[in-house]
């Protein structure tokens, strides 16, 4: 039966109306003329189930009532969840025995995983990835609800969500809703508006929209300082500058966490609230290499800058010091990496998770951070895979360790709860070492104080009250016109004009466009699923219609426009190359032709003494190709087709790019970090004059980039153009030229040129 129809509402006159579900066994108990659900049955009113009390008193109540096993519940993550859920791959499930095609099951219907997990695990904390639709995901939702509020405690679920609002089809963490959402930059295209308002905005506007799908947490904004350019994860962050990032984050804290008015309950929080997890703490930027710490052979941050603290600015200065009344982010993801040598009391190289000084010690107590702190995904599972595999666990630092240890050693360094594990045993075991070594009250207390900091976090959002969702008021609320508008507008203001030549743009409407086909090898993406070869248009012809006559003939075209994007060459590692003998680590490279690292490191900064593994990860005189490097040759092929007439270049970028190799064969160069088509052609047409300043530095090299220290921002030699203009932090250009104004005169660097 559906929970549609099976979910009944009792208003409350000056308080919240209750929703609850028929089939869970759930009754309304009436005291002093105000209604409450007796979520455990026992026909009388507890503490946890008074709206009226505080979301901590109520918290605390409850923590004192739960078994050892519906803690350990409460402090797993789900694995990645798909509605309706996928029937190959690592992220598969079953319906009745059945994959979602051969089983009849409607898309909205529990999985076998989940129902285990709610039931037999006692897991509360859902991970979502795809959804069907709006309306399937309230469904789904709803069903999970009254699941969850059907046994023991009725405590609710508390699902989340990686950023799903992205306007590139092609980001890895594009997972959708299933239907139409409003469309915003990624988080870098956020930055280069330099613009919190703008941000502070999206998060009001995000937070409906997940809400209206179910979601109450979001796994975001990452706000590490992307010190290295050569990290793939530097698109999700708000580039490398921390006093940008420090004030970009806590408008969007601010945005996802407050709710106003009538939709307020208190202090702050309410019924359009979704709690923040802010990541990665203490910062996952400074990979050595620029490798990411997704794999193995990227688990190590380095400091070669001795600049650790400046990394911890974005959550001190910013997500822990909100201007709104939440106060502070209400939960923390540390990164897998390993922070090398940063640990000055027990001098231990571990992962972040594992480390107490960094835990306890530092975000604990030196900042006073007392909300949830989260694992990342799968860091107490043991490394099965190859070092530049993301399907594998990332013990980093602890791969000696037992699994139930990787749980005991986070416990005891101040950890909540573990991202990526629906298993409860293991819990459960490092709850037996911890009674072992301490004895059963200071364990007890222990899982206690877990459970207070993630129960209020459901508490403030009112899910207890009522986490039921209406399938119809999904749709109309998610991607709504006034929600599009405002993405789009922020798309607009996200566009970076980087040169200009003699005025080559706004281009003339209706001028004749030659737009050449973008060829991508075969490949594969970053969970190692194979990609296809394809030679197709980037950009709908359909829409660049609209704005121009659309030629395969360059001959006939007044002007050529290439798509491109920042050149990809990679993890940093080589299979192939430990098969020939050789260390298997190779340079990651931001230019599109082949690059032999001269000016590499010729020892690592940190490696991996372990009998199997690479103490010394050096890459010098290695050489790789990226693998978009026919992006390059389409920029210098159209520009000898046209013979003459200007050449515009559109980049998507990911991370910073050396733009030398075809900068000068440019006539204009247009930079997004995610938008869609039609923000591209209104720039260049002249329709929106381009705003958006570069949140990061364009280097002149790969030297300069081998040279620049990973955990240093502002530290390389910028590219210099044709025009004399210097491609550095906070540089954009308009109609009139380049860009001054209050947004530059706050966060362009003293001394820089433009």
């Amino acid at each position: 039966m559906e929970a549609n129809n099976t979910i009944r509402y009792v208003t409350n006159h000056g308080g919240p109306t209750l929703g609850y579900s028929i089939t869970s066994g759930v009754s309304i108990l009436e005291r002093d003329g105000h209604f409450f659900k007796d979520l455990n049955k026992d026909g009388k009113l507890d503490p946890y189930e008074d709206w009226r009390l505080s979301p901590e008193e109520r918290a605390k109540d409850l923590a004192s009532k739960m078994t050892v096993e519906q803690i350990a519940g409460l402090m797993l993550y789900s694995r990645h969840q798909a509605i309706p859920a996928v029937s190959k791959g690592w992220f598969a499930s079953t319906y009745g025995g059945k994959p979602y095609e051969e089983s009849g099951a409607k898309p909205w219907d529990l999985t076998d995983e989940q129902i285990e997990f709610l039931s037999k695990d006692n897991l509360r904390h859902i991970l979502i990835t795809k959804v069907e639709s709006p309306e399937v995901a309230a469904r789904w939702s709803n069903l999970v609800q009254a699941f969850a509020e059907s046994t023991g405690l009725g405590i609710p679920a508390n699902n989340s969500s990686d950023p799903r609002h992205s306007s590139d089809a092609s980001s890895e963490f594009n997972a959708g809703s299933g239907g139409t959402i409003s469309m915003w930059p990624e988080t870098l295209g956020l930055a280069a508006t330099f613009d919190p308002e703008t941000t502070r905005k999206f998060g009001e506007i995000a937070s409906k929209e997940y809400r209206a799908l179910g979601i109450a947490t979001a796994l975001s904004p990452q706000i590490d300082i992307a010190t290295d350019p050569r990290w793939f994860r530097f698109n999700g962050t708000f580039g490398e500058d921390s006093q940008l990032s420090a004030d970009l984050a806590r408008a969007y804290v601010d945005g996802f966490q407050t709710s106003a008015g009538e939709r307020e309950i208190a202090d702050g929080w309410g019924y359009d609230s979704v709690n923040a997890m802010v990541k990665h703490w203490p910062g996952g930027g400074s990979g050595e290499g620029g490798r990411d710490a997704h794999y193995g052979c990227g688990k190590y941050a380095v400091y070669p800058g001795n600049n650790f603290d400046e990394h911890l600015k974005p959550f001190v200065d910013g997500a822990f010091r909100l201007d709104g009344k939440t106060g502070m982010a209400s939960a923390v993801m540390p990164y897998y990496t390993i922070s090398v040598d940063q640990d000055p009391v027990n001098g231990e190289n571990v992962g972040n998770s594992y480390s107490s000084y960094l835990i306890r010690d530092l975000l604990r107590g030196r900042y006073g951070y007392d909300g949830v702190v989260c694992t990342d995904w799968l860091i107490t599972a043991d490394e099965t895979a190859a070092k530049d595999s993301f399907l594998s666990g990332k013990p980093w630092g602890v791969e000696g360790l037992t699994v139930a240890e990787r749980h005991y050693k986070p416990l005891m360094a101040g950890v909540d709860q573990f991202g990526g594990n629906n298993e409860i045993e293991p819990v459960l075991e490092a709850y037996r070492m911890g009674v072992a070594e301490h004895g059963e009250a200071y364990m007890r207390e222990r899982f206690e104080q877990s459970a207070v900091r993630l129960l209020q976090n459901m508490f403030r959002l009112g899910l207890f009250e009522n986490p039921y969702l209406q399938a119809e008021e999904s749709a109309r609320v998610v991607g709504n016109p006034e929600f599009m508008k405002a993405g789009y507008e922020a798309q607009l203001r996200s566009i970076v004009l980087l040169k200009n030549k003699n005025k080559t743009l706004p281009l003339k409407p209706r001028a004749k466009v030659y737009i050449p086909k973008r060829y991508t090898p075969p490949g594969k993406d970053w969970f190692g699923n194979p990609t296809p070869e394809t030679f197709e248009h980037p950009v709908s012809l359909a829409i660049a219609g609209k704005y121009f006559q659309v030629t395969d003939h360059p001959e006939e075209a007044d002007f050529g426009l290439v798509f491109i994007s920042d050149p990809k060459s990679g993890t940093g590692y080589s299979q192939e190359d430990t098969n020939e003998g050789g260390n298997g680590y190779v340079p990651i490279s931001l230019q599109y032709r082949p690059y032999t690292a001269v000016h590499a490191r010729e020892t690592s900064l940190a490696g991996d003494a372990r009998p199997g593994d690479t103490l010394n990860r050096s890459y010098k005189g290695k050489s790789v190709t990226a693998h978009n490097a026919s992006d390059l040759n389409a920029i210098l092929e159209t520009k000898e087709m046209l013979k003459g007439k200007p050449v515009v270049v559109s980049m998507l970028l990911n991370n910073p790019a050396v733009v030398a190799e075809f900068e000068a064969e440019a006539d204009a160069i247009i930079a997004n970090f995610g938008v869609q088509d039609q923000a591209i052609m209104e720039v260049l047409t002249g329709a929106v004059e381009p705003s958006g300043l570069l949140p990061m530095q364009m280097p002149a090299s790969m030297r300069t980039v081998e040279e620049q220290f990973e955990d240093v921002a502002h530290d390389m030699e910028c590219h210099v153009d044709s025009e004399g203009n210097t491609y550095d932090f906070a540089f954009g250009l308009n109609w009139n030229g380049v860009i001054e104004d209050e947004r530059t005169r706050k966060y362009r660097k003293a001394g820089q040129s433009v």
